[in-house]
């Protein structure tokens, strides 16, 4: 089989998500995502006639998000016409999956020169939602608009879940605001080095002019005596109905687990921030890369996919991350950099406690607490800050994966190459 290497990862700093508020709240998706895809051509003087297929993730496939961003925005890019494009959606886990199958095509022998990304405008997610449900069109949690599938696998709200979770493994609220509070902390302390700086680009408008060049979510000054003060963010949908005259929140995870008695404890603080971002990898073959001069900065060693419990929606990263392991023939203790998504506090909590890991090699410059969640392009900037860490530290694997709506996680190992 076939190597399949990375050659560079870029990312947009990431804007507060919301209509007017934000930096990015104003642009396009497609030129949002193209931003990033001319990055890649710019810095490594791309063949764009070359690239075989851009693959795309985006979660939230509405509106001007909807069709097949990845081809548009390649050409938004000014790449070559013959450069393909494809859009896909894995929820939360879209740009971590979009890259697992570039690597496969290369793997394979199919592809030479790929693009995987993603990316997310959660101010125009948000806005556009709410016009929906305005006009009452939308429903509530996810699988709401199929009835036969809510009565086989209840789903419910994922903030619930995340409550839900905690309750089942007794993890509390002043556990996670530790662990929120430490995200904080090592994001500031990582901005502050510039350890981002090699993958985050500025994104400018068509005259030339900024539109961002710093990341706008993280806020540096939180305490836990401020963690502590926050209000629960999901206690005003456990009793709600997830669809008109149906059964609440509360009531579809109490359907499959009735013993759990769940306690609103997340809250903003302890949640992923709603952004705007997108963000993507370029990955070569080694023929590919030695014929046009590209030097490959890591290694893909292996992929998984994996499925759990709907229901409980969250709790898939770790048996993905188990997968994974067995599949690079690896152990957690080989595993330098761990990137995992912290969606919510008690996700990353979990996997630290199930798999008994180093808190210091998880997440060790902060996670979406502190810079922001967009969602179908988080996979690959998680992707290119474990490559970035393991460049600054001299690590050798990192391991990346994520929760991802329907009780889904993918997972992929990189090897950092000299």
């Amino acid at each position: 089989m076939a190597e399949a290497y990375i050659i560079d990862a870029v990312r947009t700093p990431r804007s507060i998500g919301k209509m007017g508020k934000g930096a990015l709240s104003t642009m396009h998706p497609e030129h949002l995502s193209a931003t990033v895809l001319a990055a890649l051509k710019e810095r490594n003087n791309l063949n764009t006639a070359d690239v075989d297929d851009v693959i795309w993730g985006v979660s939230a496939g509405i509106g001007l998000q909807a069709g097949d961003i990845g081809r548009n925005a390649a050409l938004d890019a000014g790449y070559d016409v013959r450069a393909g494009g494809v859009t896909l959606n894995r929820f939360c886990g879209s740009s971590i999956t979009s890259t697992n199958f570039a690597a496969a095509m290369i793997m394979a022998g199919a592809h030479d020169l790929v693009v995987a990304g993603g990316m997310e405008m959660m101010s125009y997610v948000n806005m556009y939602g709410m016009k929906m449900r305005e006009a009452g069109l939308s429903g509530g949690g996810m699988g709401a608009g199929n009835p036969r599938l809510q009565a086989k696998h209840p789903q419910s709200n994922q903030g619930v879940c995340a409550d839900a979770i905690a309750a089942m493994e007794g993890i509390t609220r002043e556990e996670l605001e530790k662990l929120g509070y430490e995200s904080q902390q090592r994001a500031a302390k990582a901005l502050a080095e510039g350890r981002f700086d090699k993958s985050t680009i500025v994104v400018k408008d068509d005259e030339g002019n900024v539109i961002l060049d710093h990341e706008e979510y993280p806020r540096p000054e939180t305490t836990l005596e401020g963690l502590a003060q926050l209000k629960p963010a999901f206690e005003m949908f456990l009793d709600m109905p997830s669809v008109k005259d149906g059964k609440t929140f509360r009531q579809l995870i109490n359907q499959v687990y009735p013993d759990i008695d769940i306690k609103p404890i997340h809250h903003v603080g302890i949640s992923s921030g709603v952004v705007d971002g997108a963000s993507a990898i370029l990955l070569a073959s080694k023929e590919y890369a030695e014929a046009n001069g590209l030097k490959p900065r890591a290694r893909i060693v292996a992929m998984a996919e994996t499925g759990d419990c709907p229901t409980l929606m969250l709790n898939a990263p770790v048996p993905a991350a188990k997968k994974v392991l067995a599949k690079a023939g690896l152990t957690k203790d080989d595993i330098d950099v761990w990137e995992v998504n912290e969606a919510f506090a008690v996700v990353v909590e979990k996997l630290i406690r199930d798999l008994d890991l180093d808190r210091a090699k998880v997440n060790p410059n902060g996670g979406s607490i502190a810079l922001g969640h967009p969602i179908g392009g988080t996979g690959t900037i998680l992707i290119g800050t474990a490559l970035d860490e393991l460049e600054r530290t001299g690590g050798r694997y990192g391991l990346i994966t994520m929760c991802a709506a329907g009780g889904m996680a993918p997972a992929i190992i990189i090897e950092r190459l000299d």
